[in-house]
Order: structure tokens, then C-alpha cells, then sequence
């Protein structure tokens, strides 16, 4: 699958789940670690999280900005 599809499907997944909560910020197992290989590492996916509280073995999911982020090399940096 190409990368940006499967970006576009975390994304859908994340707005689903917030909607579905109604919460400020979640944290959820990663759904998605056996079918997108670049996801295997990650433990949680954090939606809504602010970064500076986020767990560096998670990938973000920003509502405001519709992104995804992920920490590497010591700093947070948005996967596209």
C-alpha cells in the first residue's frame, strides 16, 4: 500500500475514535502494528496528546492540523 494511503487511514481511524470518545485526548493500543510496517514499533497511538506528554514509543495524531507525528533522532517530527 503506498505510504500516503496508509497515512490517510491512520488519520480516518484517529477522527473516528475521537468522535466516537468525545474525549481531549486519548491513548489506544496501536491497531495497526502487523498491517503498516512502518507503524511496528509503535506502541500507542495518541490522539490529541500534546507532544511535550507523549509517550516517545507513540505515534500523535494532531486534530488542528490533521498530522501525524513521531519521535526520532530527539526530537517529534511529522510523517508525510
Amino acid at each position: 500500500m503506498d505510504k500516503r494511503k496508509e497515512i490517510q487511514k491512520v488519520k480516518d481511524w484517529c477522527k473516528k475514535i475521537k468522535k466516537e470518545r468525545n474525549r481531549i485526548y486519548i491513548i489506544e493500543r496501536n491497531p495497526f502494528k502487523e498491517e503498516i510496517s512502518w507503524l511496528r514499533n509503535k506502541v500507542f497511538v495518541e490522539i490529541d496528546r500534546p507532544t511535550e506528554i507523549a509517550n516517545k514509543h507513540s505515534v500523535v495524531y494532531d486534530s488542528t492540523t490533521d498530522s501525524l507525528w513521531e519521535y526520532i533522532n530527539g526530537s517529534w517530527r511529522k510523517i508525510t
